[in-house]
């Protein structure tokens, strides 16, 4: 599927979201109103209930609603971290990058490649201690989300399957679908709270000697009854919103593979599996929606996931209905040949702009293997990526160089001064996209830090990007990578809404974007008019005297909040200006990198030539 269309639906499905959501409400309102009702007549009579002003129904609205928004409004305060709050809630425990364990070596290398080819920020991966196969991705977007995987699927499932379940938790992110479970969670807790009440007064009235302990009761009996109708309404709105959302991603996920086997071999794992994909975590059911499996059964109205036969003859429609025989001996770790990358220059801004969201695994699995090893194992490491990234901002100048590497000597953490020195001379003999391979494949490895470290290391690669009193391209791609994947998973995640429905109304920005972009090429003049025709953009060229990041940072947070049809507009404009000269510069080869990721658009590296 198209990733802005998709975007486009997952406003819908949130749209879908909120008036359900409003309608269960509602319901419960009335049914709370109905339940105090048949109390007042049966305890004071007929005459009495009708003799109640229209205030006391107001009152006991209002309680309702104020209750429900209330806890709706704990659960999302609760859920503010994102994607790991959701993984440790389940008992999931972060699997470290540098791992030596087989098969948590095989599971993050399935997820780097994956978010590689997909253009992602490569997330965090947490494991799960249960022995059923599951999976799920949580967060509000791109910046904070997380891949959970339970240990059977580790146990039970060869490499292509499991490549099959990561990339279905892929399309989740891609999709949208992350923001909208969340969204879910924290809804339904609100609607669900009524029915906490009722159990809590129930078991409170049980140790009373009240003479008003029999109404207590019935009231508690009352509220639990009405807990379930929130039961029911929850459990209907998460199957209203998740089960096409689940076939949806089992498509994507063949389409991110290139086969249909992985995935439909999994599932069929599944229907073999003693346990199939059952949770047993008691915070399992509030996050029922977010897995891969379904954790329970539910009768078919309820569910959240289609049964396993219909998701199965969706991906092979030969399928004879047999499940798998599980055979632990037959999962091999290692890595998979793939056949061979096609990973040429796009060209035409359609092109490119087409490879938001479509992963190419075969592409990626190239790219990754042209990595220098050196490199790659020190983006693995928390102490060797801090070098990292700090040998990337080493001036080549000797004379700036020099008190840089003083600089770091003096404030970061013992041991990583010498990594950036020993890993400098690569870094200097790497190319720019290769840098921004490295940059991507060490977030997840810099999210292990403390929150102290956070502050420490994003302190000096401030200090460091400013030294020479200047800031160039590849600087500002590095620190707004860096900024928007950890700041989201150490402070709180950015969330956009997207409700900007015309380009006229950010015209000095688009001028000042494209300027930007067309400023490397020897041919700066043709390269924006490319660019600003495809916007209908009257205005010129801006003149540029320096890289002036600020006033871009400026112009792209207001460019984030377009609509996703705009943002594809918006994309394909840069990638005319990068394109039309005939080669497109390593400046805006970087600029469009960071461009994309800043309008949460993920655009693969390996869609962009030297």
């Amino acid at each position: 599927m198209n990733f802005f269309q998709a975007q486009d639906q997952a406003r819908g499905k949130t749209r879908l979201l909120t008036l359900l959501f409003i309608a269960a409400v509602v319901s419960l309102v009335v049914l709370t109103n109905v339940l105090v009702a048949v109390a007042i007549g049966v305890g004071i009579g007929p005459e009495a209930l009708a003799a109640q002003p229209p205030q006391t129904w107001l009152l006991i609205s209002g309680a309702v609603i104020g209750v429900i928004a209330v806890a709706s409004l704990f659960k999302f305060l609760a859920l503010r971290g994102g994607g790991r709050v959701v993984a440790e809630s389940l008992g999931g425990q972060p699997i470290h990058q540098n791992t030596q364990n087989p098969q948590q070596r095989q599971l993050l290398n399935v997820v780097e490649e994956m978010a590689i080819a997909a253009g992602l920020p490569v997330p965090p991966v947490y494991l799960i201690p249960e022995n059923s196969i599951n999976a799920f991705a949580a967060g509000y977007g791109q910046d904070d989300a997380v891949i959970g995987i339970n240990q059977g699927t580790l146990d039970l499932l060869n490499r292509e399957e499991l490549q099959g379940v990561v990339a279905h938790e892929f399309s989740h992110i891609l999709n949208g679908d992350m923001r909208i479970n969340i969204r879910l969670m924290a809804l339904l807790s609100g609607i669900l709270f009524i029915g906490i009440i009722g159990y809590g007064m129930l078991r409170g009235s049980m140790f009373s000697r009240s003479k008003d302990r029999g109404q207590a009761v019935a009231l508690a009996f009352g509220l639990i009854v009405v807990g379930y109708g929130g039961t029911f309404f929850g459990n209907l709105i998460k199957a209203a919103v998740s089960r096409q959302r689940e076939f949806l991603a089992d498509a994507s996920a063949v389409q991110f593979t290139r086969s249909s086997s992985g995935i439909a071999n999994a599932l069929k794992k599944i229907g073999g599996h003693a346990s199939g994909s059952q949770i047993q975590a008691k915070a399992a059911d509030e996050s029922s929606h977010m897995f891969f499996g379904a954790i329970k059964s539910f009768s078919r109205m309820m569910a959240t996931h289609p049964p396993l036969e219909q998701r199965i003859k969706a991906l092979q429609p030969q399928w004879q209905g047999s499940f798998a025989e599980l055979d632990t001996s037959s999962t091999p770790v290692g890595a998979m040949g793939f056949a061979g990358a096609s990973g040429a220059a796009p060209s035409s801004p359609e092109d490119i702009v087409s490879q938001v969201g479509q992963g190419n695994i075969e592409a990626a699995h190239e790219l990754l293997q042209t990595c220098d090893t050196t490199l790659a194992k020190a983006a693995h490491d928390p102490y060797e990526a801090r070098g990292l990234i700090y040998a990337m901002l080493i001036d080549t100048d000797p004379k700036i160089a020099a008190p840089q590497l003083q600089k770091i000597h003096a404030h970061a953490e013992d041991g990583v001064p010498e990594h950036t020195e020993n890993l400098l001379p690569l870094i200097r003999g790497s190319s720019q996209n290769q840098l921004l391979l490295l940059l991507e494949m060490a977030m997840p490895t810099l999210k292990e830090l403390s929150y102290a470290q956070y502050k420490r290391f994003s302190a000096n690669t401030a200090e460091l990007i400013v030294f020479d009193q200047r800031v160039d391209i590849f600087e500002w791609v590095l620190h707004r990578v860096m900024t928007k994947d950890l700041y989201a998973h150490f402070e709180r995640p950015h969330r956009s809404q997207g409700r900007i429905g015309s380009l006229r109304r950010l015209q000095p920005e688009l001028q000042h974007l494209l300027s930007v972009l067309a400023h490397p090429s020897g041919a700066a003049a043709t390269c924006y008019k490319a660019g600003a025709e495809h916007l209908h953009l009257a205005q010129p060229m801006s003149a540029l005297e320096y890289f002036d990041y600020e006033q871009l940072n400026s112009a792209l947070a207001q460019l984030r909040e377009l609509k996703p049809h705009l943002k594809q507009q918006l994309l394909e404009a840069c990638a005319a200006v990068a394109l039309a000269d005939g080669q497109m510069h390593p400046d805006q080869h970087a600029l469009l990198h960071g461009i994309a990721a800043t309008l949460d658009c993920p655009l693969p590296l390996i869609a962009q030539s030297e």
